[in-house]
């Protein structure tokens, strides 16, 4: 690790919570049972950090999204962004999701706008930064073009542009590259890796794929079948920028046997 990522991560470890989850339970009712999703989860994410969220399928990770973005309420606890407690739909994040949604009669610059649009800012300075985005992610020369004519991970590119387009505190990201194929997955990690280290914005990833949580996070959050609750919480010491090749060093292999190990026992 060099000096200047060395001095920022202490600056990030030295800085306040981003988000903090306290006590967060969440039940829901299901044939006329109670079925509790999340138990007892407790969590601070440092601002600037990029975490992601790993357990088997059923555990509560994209409940807790829900919960964190403020779409969702929990059943005891809470969770506080920059202090405040959540109580409604958080306004400054920008969310990615595993379907793109984009909207086929808009064009891929329209459908980054959209964001713009919906939070009536400033059209002229959106639009360059749009633009700005759209080349930085592989995309330009590509803003008139309608999604149906995109690859799957063209159409996950501007999806993410949408996403921070309005520069917002936090990103956060549910399943974004499942759907695609290994190869435009690995090329989907490389381009979030480099949007992200040019802002350092707060980052959260729920994902399946234990090479993709080492590689992209500072820290690995490992949680448990349901009721969800977290088991492990891995800081990884890896230097960045982060490329392909490292997947095959020990340091990496050790971090996911480590990983495959805590879920493979629970």
């Amino acid at each position: 690790m060099d000096e200047s990522q060395a001095r920022n991560d202490a600056l990030r470890a030295a800085a306040p919570a981003a988000i903090v989850i306290d006590g967060v339970a969440r039940q829901f009712n299901s044939r006329g049972q109670s079925v509790t999703a999340l138990d007892n989860v407790n969590l601070q994410i440092g601002d600037g950090e990029f975490v992601s969220f790993l357990g088997p399928s059923g555990c509560g990770k994209s409940t807790l999204f829900m919960i964190v973005a403020g779409l969702l309420a929990p059943s005891r606890g809470e969770v506080r962004i920059a202090g405040r407690r959540v109580d409604r739909p958080v306004t400054d994040i920008g969310i990615v999701f595993q379907q793109d949604l984009l909207v086929d009669w808009r064009t891929v610059l329209e459908n980054v706008l959209l964001q713009a649009e919906v939070r009536r800012l400033p059209l002229a300075p959106a639009r360059e930064r749009a633009r700005q985005l759209l080349q930085q992610v592989g995309l330009a020369g590509f803003e008139n073009r309608r999604p149906w004519e995109l690859s799957g991970g063209m159409r996950q590119r501007a999806a993410i542009c949408r996403a921070l387009l309005h520069d917002a505190r936090i990103l956060m990201m549910d399943e974004p590259f499942g759907a695609l194929d290994a190869l435009t997955r690995d090329q989907m990690n490389l381009d979030l890796q480099a949007l992200w280290s040019q802002t350092r914005r707060t980052a959260i990833l729920v994902t399946h794929s234990i090479s993709e949580a080492i590689f992209l996070s500072d820290r690995v959050v490992v949680m448990s079948p349901r009721p969800g609750r977290v088991i492990l919480d891995l800081r990884i010491d890896l230097p960045r920028p982060r490329t392909i090749e490292m997947r095959d060093s020990a340091e990496f292999v050790a971090y996911q046997k480590q990983l495959r190990g805590m879920i493979g026992a629970h």
